[in-house]
């Protein structure tokens, strides 16, 4: 005789930041309602790190926040160019996976916790994991990682970090968010530096490429050769990789179609909730998680529906975005993308954290916009008329 299968109220799938923060909010504002976070391998978060300033978060965010054990500078944080360095005032906070993944089995409830539960197939009625075993549902949300996709366009951002233990102090106080002050081989790159302890630091290599190329051993040299110039010694502790796409167009209702399933709720990057250009996504995961939690306590059965609506929305909302990922990666000479952001980093400081947090104002685009551009007006002009290159693994020039 079958087993009978398990039932729960919302099933969702993917524990990386989105599913991991969507299921801590529904647990939050509904804790009567059984869930179950389905994560393939056997810890949430995958092997990532999550930054952003202090002010992306309203209260309710901060408060979704709170709980989680972060990195915090008060102190602001700078960045490098060759020809300007700046020092910013806004205080900064980075989360590893590690901690992401101790503070959801703390806080969730033991039987949510599915790690190492890999799902094969979704649909509105629940979930089936590998081995055959199905799990009902009333609501599934499919938070699971984006792929690339031939209904997209755009570039990569590609990036390999490493934390290191130094043998003596290694003297940086705040964290810089660029330091481009390093070669530029063919894309935008810069090198990204958090003290995590007086002799703890991470080192984060990453560039803008036309192709999702990861040289591991390049990378590793890079970082390396920028540690020694340092003048930092010392052994590894951790170390993560990641290939990013950066969206510069293409066609969403296509995209989501191609990856929808009646009845079940897109969300996370799978479902289009990505900065297209920053990949800084940590404010539009909380935000998005908040309003599932709102909307779950409410009705719980219009999810889909409603998510659909906020990722065209969120699409509609981020279109000034891709344009100027288009203008640097179909205008900019790859040696001298670094320029656009130089250019960016002489701006108000509000206008540079609206910016990454995907809130610019109308004020804000006009301004990034004005005076002499970075790049040759006729590059940019065929840039903008342009299709630009399909997001698909090896595809791109």
């Amino acid at each position: 005789m079958p087993m009978q299968a398990e039932k729960i109220d919302i099933a969702i799938v993917g524990g990386g930041l989105a599913g991991g923060l969507t299921a801590l909010a529904i647990n939050r504002a509904c804790p009567m309602l059984p869930i179950g976070l389905f994560e393939a391998g056997q810890s949430f978060g995958g092997n990532h790190r999550w930054s952003w300033f202090e002010g992306d978060l309203d209260e309710a965010g901060t408060a979704l926040m709170e709980p989680f054990e972060k990195a915090q500078w008060p102190g602001g944080n700078e960045v490098r160019f060759p020809s300007h360095t700046r020092r910013l005032s806004s205080d900064y906070r980075s989360l590893d996976s590690r901690s992401f993944d101790a503070a959801l089995r703390r806080l969730l409830p033991q039987e949510a916790i599915r790690t190492g539960s890999k799902v094969m197939g979704l649909d509105a009625q629940g979930v089936t994991l590998e081995g055959g075993k199905r799990v009902k549902a009333r609501l599934v949300i499919d938070c699971r990682d984006a792929g690339p996709s031939e209904h997209l366009t755009g570039g990569w951002q590609i990036f390999l970090g490493q934390q290191l233990r130094s043998e003596k102090p290694h003297g940086i106080d705040r964290p810089i968010i660029m330091d481009a002050t390093v070669d530029q081989p063919g894309a935008y790159r810069f090198v990204y530096v958090l003290p995590l302890g007086p002799d703890e630091v991470f080192i984060e290599d990453t560039y803008y490429a036309n192709s999702p190329v990861l040289d591991e051993k390049l990378l590793r040299g890079r970082i390396a050769h920028y540690a020694a110039a340092q003048g930092w010694e010392g052994q590894l502790v951790h170390e993560e990789t990641g290939v990013l796409p950066v969206i510069t167009g293409g066609d969403f209702a296509a995209y989501r179609a191609s990856l929808a399933t009646k009845g079940v709720a897109l969300s996370g990057a799978r479902g289009g909730f990505v900065h297209p250009l920053t990949s800084y996504t940590l404010p539009i995961a909380v935000e998005n998680a908040l309003a599932i939690a709102a909307q779950a306590s409410d009705n719980l059965e219009s999810l889909p529906e409603f998510l659909e609506g906020r990722a065209e929305m969120h699409w509609r909302r981020t279109a000034y975005y891709r344009m100027l990922g288009k203008m640097l990666f179909d205008a900019a000479e790859p040696s001298e993308r670094y320029r656009i952001f130089e250019r960016f980093y002489r701006l108000p400081e509000p206008l540079i954290e609206r910016f990454y947090a995907a809130r610019s104002t109308p004020l804000d685009k006009l301004r990034i916009l004005t005076g002499k551009p970075p790049v040759a007006v006729g590059r940019a002009v065929k840039a903008l008329l342009g299709k630009g290159a399909p997001l698909v693994q090896g595809t791109n020039p």
